[in-house]
């Protein structure tokens, strides 16, 4: 089986300005996706998709393969990451280059290790899967969550029988996590695909390898975890 990784890092990124490439304990952002994707051992290509030659750079030199760069339309703010991975495709194969199946890597989740890439991968093994999504259990239970008017009233808090249960006595809910989407490259070459409709299954990565750099704040969090390692 021949898999590509793909490793968006798109710089017009607007609440946090160039945050695929912001500093985390010393490496840009996007290192540990590459670094990590390159040992894990499971891919015939690690590419990174950016509109930047700046951060095409950066990538080359963290070991990444950046071809091309991203057209006009997939650097705009209404492009998904989907709509980005069929370019790449389609980039690839004027090259002369198919493959079996795509892993989307999001550069924002960098506490991702070797095994959970891995892990995913064995999944395949299972004949009833067909595509692999990585989750984490969510923080906080959802149950305890409501919606609040515009007079800041919580009756709709008060009205849950939920909201006064211990964390033990509610179901677990999960969330994505971004760090690693893995397909079938065929199927996700149709833009009416739905990734998660059927044959997804999930792979669950703990909390503490699931942390998200949305905002500058997140990034201290995630310093004080790569020291500890």
């Amino acid at each position: 089986m021949k898999c590509l990784a793909v490793i968006p890092a798109r710089s017009g990124s607007k609440g946090f300005p160039h945050k695929n490439i912001a500093p985390l304990h010393g490496k840009p952002l996007m290192f540990y996706t590459i670094d990590v994707a390159l040992s894990s051992g499971c891919f015939a290509e690690v590419m990174v998709s950016t509109d930047s030659r700046q951060y095409a750079d950066i990538a080359q030199q963290c070991g990444a393969s950046v071809p091309f760069l991203r057209s006009e339309t997939t650097s705009s703010d209404s492009a998904d990451s989907w709509d980005v991975v069929r370019e790449v495709l389609t980039n690839y194969d004027q090259l002369g280059m198919t493959f079996d199946y795509v892993a989307l890597l999001q550069p924002t989740t960098p506490l991702r290790n070797v095994e959970d890439i891995r892990g995913v991968f064995r999944m395949l093994a299972r004949p009833e899967v067909e595509n692999v999504v990585t989750v984490t259990q969510t923080s906080h239970p959802v149950q305890w969550c409501f919606r609040m008017p515009s007079d800041g009233s919580m009756a709709e808090a008060a009205s849950s029988p939920d909201f006064y249960k211990r964390r033990q006595e509610l179901e677990t809910y999960y969330t994505l996590n971004g760090a690693v989407y893995l397909v079938r490259a065929d199927r996700i070459r149709d833009p009416s695909y739905n990734f998660y409709a059927d044959h997804c299954h999930c792979f669950v990565m703990p909390p503490e390898r699931s942390i998200d750099i949305d905002h500058e704040s997140d990034l201290s969090i995630a310093e004080v975890s790569l020291r500890q390692k």
